[in-house]
């Protein structure tokens, strides 16, 4: 099932699969899902809520897995995978895709007011917390500190966001 408020901006050429197995797909009031975004129900029954004011940019791909939660103000920017799933891969007797999937890590969730820079892969069982700032390129696996700044490969600590006194 898919839902789209009224007000959320979903671009002609995104394309969103809908589930044969019940998944729900959200997209929340004032969100954009812009082109060439793929959100596609694979791997699991999870559902995958994006939530007010958040942006997915450009050629982001969105497996429904165990689910995405994506909270309010979040900047995706372009060619991010979120990937709340994994293939089961251990038997050599058996080919890979004849597997199936292995146990979930609970999913993907994001908290309000994340940044998530461009080509980064989050994987089953991140979370960011509120605040965070994620840099381009960068594998997310685990939990993120609120209002950290993370980067790199392996994913390390880079600073802190603050508060400068000056408006906004």
């Amino acid at each position: 099932m898919i839902r789209i408020d009224a007000s959320a901006r979903v671009s002609p050429l995104a394309d969103i699969e809908d589930s044969v197995r019940g998944t729900v797909i959200e997209i929340g009031p004032g969100a954009v899902v812009d082109a060439f975004v793929k959100i596609k129900p694979a791997g699991g029954t999870g559902d995958v809520v994006i939530g007010e004011n958040s942006v997915i940019n450009s050629g982001c791909v969105l497996y429904t897995g165990n689910g995405i939660r994506i909270g309010r103000g979040v900047a995706v920017a372009a060619n991010c995978t979120f990937a709340p799933t994994n293939h089961e891969f251990r038997r050599k007797d058996l080919p890979i895709r004849q597997q199936g999937f292995r146990p979930g890590k609970g999913g993907i969730v994001v908290e309000d007011d994340v940044w998530i820079g461009a080509n980064c892969v989050l994987l089953d069982g991140a979370v960011l917390r509120q605040g965070c700032v994620i840099a381009a390129g960068t594998v997310v696996r685990g939990e993120v500190e609120a209002y950290s700044i993370q980067g790199g490969n392996p994913m390390r600590r880079l600073g802190q966001r603050e508060n400068t006194g000056e408006p906004a």
